[in-house]
């Protein structure tokens, strides 16, 4: 009996041991590099301050965050054996902080600290700044909480910002909202945002000592510290992202001995302004980490946040998760990429987080679905809406998501039946959005949709009818809100960034390759033969200004095509879809380019600055032009594209998708 009770025991013992080491399994992954013991057992997470100190000290025996007391941002970051991740050259407030822009840059600072909750396994705490009338001068009129959280055994900490607004107070607009990370310059050389974008970088100095070119974020190197920099350009533009891919960006110290990686997760677009493809900064030379909430960035004004005088108003920004990690030698530094992008797959199964504190963030049993199916009807042919972009957005009209900046947006892609779920829908009424690659125009539902906590909506039978007036003529493009299908010409051999020379995809993110117009057409401009030209091959990508004798002049490009059937009495329909435009006009005549007024303007439009930006789009704009049958003839035609606008090279449009229509018949 003796030796039983002994092995029940050890049994129980043993069981006991083993329980321990599934619970803290339990708790997370661990790997090298963010282990600090055997079996991924990891020190509690513990906080010192002084009522009277200036700094809030969070530690997990991974790594070490200071924060300011009670100002709120980040001092430093210890990790890796490096003492500051963070920027020490620069002043405290200059290294990880908030700020927002409502006609004058404002850095965040909390004027309150407070513990949220503290456990062994996790720490929050908040900073909050409150609206003072009396220097509303120099302050948003926002009530601004940022939250901190650290957790056992995680690499890393997350980072979130309340945003409120109270009845009293005044109207304001606010055009950018972000967080910014500056690392340790000489230490953090490698930049990574994509799988096929990243790359060592040159240095804030290079920057310096280099010569601006037209755009003021553009700098060609010509005197940098290292050889293989001279010659190129570097301009942070380079670097955008569109928002269904910027979930991760960040740094490493390739030069180490063992290497260290800081990364920006963002697990979640519905924070974000603008919807799927609005595109936004990433990381620039800096070295500099940014997670964009709000910009006017490739949408302009009509991106802003306005409020109005006595506008309530609350969001929660966030969370983001800024993750550290480490490898062995330097021979390894870019695993440190497929590790960190390891860990966004795991932030993005974790969403929405069950461990934020705020009552403000709302958990996943809380939130709602909508589920259904959408087709499209194309001219009484109907078929599956394939990889469609399906979302939720603030009630507006048609299209409106892309420049809604105040509310939440949440986003699906359909599957090839045109099945769509979305999924973690905080509570609140929404219209349905939606667009389909290869087809113009855009949906809404008809009826608002109220999500509920918890609830489920099912739509079924959604069927979407694009803009068409008669059978196609013609068609240039393809209409998928980008002129990335037209003809991207070589950058000049003295104005290339090396990342993208031989990268088809992303040639546009190149400089000056707008002036390549004045060189493929000195003298007369593009004509689009229907029929014999290829739009991938002749079609430029911006319709821009062209440089004569020193001077920019308007630019007229043509459509040529052979109507070989008899006019058909009543309207033809120019559909056409913009994928771009900055301080832009395009006139539309007929037949005769002189017609005084022309046929259509689209009057000024745009200021997207998507061209001097790199970017390949901008806001979407859509026209659907009526040409009367008694200007047509029979054989050859011409529809001629004048874009009017040319104080500016960066003043221009670029084509989405242009398609002519006969009449019904």
């Amino acid at each position: 009996m003796k030796m039983e009770h002994h092995m029940n025991k050890r049994f129980l013992l043993l069981w006991f041991i083993m329980a321990m080491q599934l619970c803290f399994m339990m708790l997370g992954a661990y790997s090298e590099n963010n282990s600090k013991s055997l079996m991924g057992i990891n020190p509690p997470v513990s906080i010192k301050y002084e009522r009277n100190s200036s700094q809030v000290v969070i530690t997990n025996g991974i790594f070490t965050l200071y924060l300011a007391n009670p100002r709120g941002y980040v001092k430093g970051i210890s990790y890796g054996g490096m003492q500051n991740l963070l920027a020490t050259e620069n002043e405290e407030g200059d290294r990880g902080y908030l700020d927002v822009v409502f006609g004058s840059f404002e850095r965040v600072q909390g004027t309150t600290f407070s513990i949220v909750s503290q456990t062994m396994n996790e720490i929050e705490v908040s900073f909050v700044t409150t609206w003072n009338s009396r220097v509303a001068h120099s302050q948003v009129p926002l009530n601004i909480d940022q939250r901190y959280i650290v957790r056992r055994g995680d690499s890393g900490f997350y980072s979130y910002v309340i945003m409120e607004r109270l009845e009293g107070f005044p109207a304001v607009t606010i055009d950018q909202i972000r967080i910014v990370y500056k690392l340790q310059e000489k230490q953090f050389n490698y930049m990574a945002i994509s799988d096929t974008r990243q790359r060592r970088m040159p240095s804030p100095q290079d920057r310096a000592g280099g010569r601006p070119l037209a755009y003021k974020e553009a700098v060609l190197l010509t005197h940098p510290s290292e050889p293989e920099f001279r010659g190129e350009v570097d301009d942070k533009y380079q670097y955008s992202s569109e928002n269904q891919y910027n979930n991760i960006n960040g740094w490493i110290t390739a030069d180490s001995e063992k290497p260290v990686g800081f990364w920006i997760i963002t697990p979640s677009n519905e924070f974000r302004n603008g919807g799927p493809i609005k595109q936004d900064l990433t990381s620039h030379v800096g070295p500099t980490c940014l997670s964009m909430f709000v910009s006017t960035h490739y949408g302009g004004k009509e991106t802003e946040m306005v409020f109005q005088n006595g506008e309530a108003y609350k969001k929660v920004f966030g969370p983001i998760f800024v993750y550290m990690n480490s490898a062995s030698s330097k021979a390894h530094f870019t695993s440190l990429w497929s590790d960190a992008k390891q860990r966004l797959s795991n932030e993005l199964k974790s969403w929405p987080y069950n461990f934020v504190q705020s009552k403000a963030f709302v958990p996943a049993n809380e939130r709602g679905t909508v589920l259904g199916s959408f087709q499209v009807n194309d001219w009484g042919k109907v078929s599956p809406a394939n990889n469609a972009y399906i979302g939720l957005a603030s009630p507006g009209e048609a299209g409106s998501w892309q420049s809604e900046s105040k509310g939440y947006q949440f986003w699906t892609r359909s599957d090839q039946h045109g099945f769509f779920v979305i999924k973690n829908i905080v509570p609140g009424r929404y219209n349905l959005f939606a667009w389909v690659p290869g087809y113009i125009g855009d949906y809404k539902y008809k009826y608002l949709v109220t999500i509920r906590p918890g609830g489920i909506i099912k739509l079924n039978s959604l069927v979407y009818y694009p803009p068409r007036n008669g059978p196609t003529l013609w068609a240039i493009g393809i209409p998928d809100r980008s002129a990335h299908e037209f003809y991207v010409p070589d950058a000049y051999a003295n104005l290339t960034n090396k990342l993208y020379v031989n990268d088809f995809e992303d040639r546009f993110r190149q400089y000056g390759i707008w002036q390549r117009y004045t060189d493929l057409y000195p003298k007369n401009d593009l004509v689009y033969r229907v029929g014999v030209d290829n739009y991938r091959r002749d079609w430029f990508y911006a319709h821009v200004p062209r440089l004569t004798n020193n001077k920019l002049e308007a630019t007229t490009w043509k459509i040529v095509f052979d109507l070989k059937s008899n006019v058909v009495r009543g309207n033809y329909t120019l559909q056409l879809a913009i994928a771009s435009a900055t301080y832009a006009e395009v006139q539309v005549s007929l037949n005769d380019m002189s017609a005084y007024p022309p046929h259509f303007t689209t009057h000024r439009i745009g200021d997207d600055n998507a061209i001097a930006r790199h970017g390949i789009h901008g806001l979407q704009l859509f026209y659907s032009i009526p040409l009367p049958s008694s200007r047509m003839v029979r054989g050859i035609n011409t529809i001629f594209l004048r874009q009017t606008r040319c104080e500016s090279f960066f003043q221009g449009v670029m084509y989405d998708y242009i398609r002519l229509e006969s009449p019904r018949v």
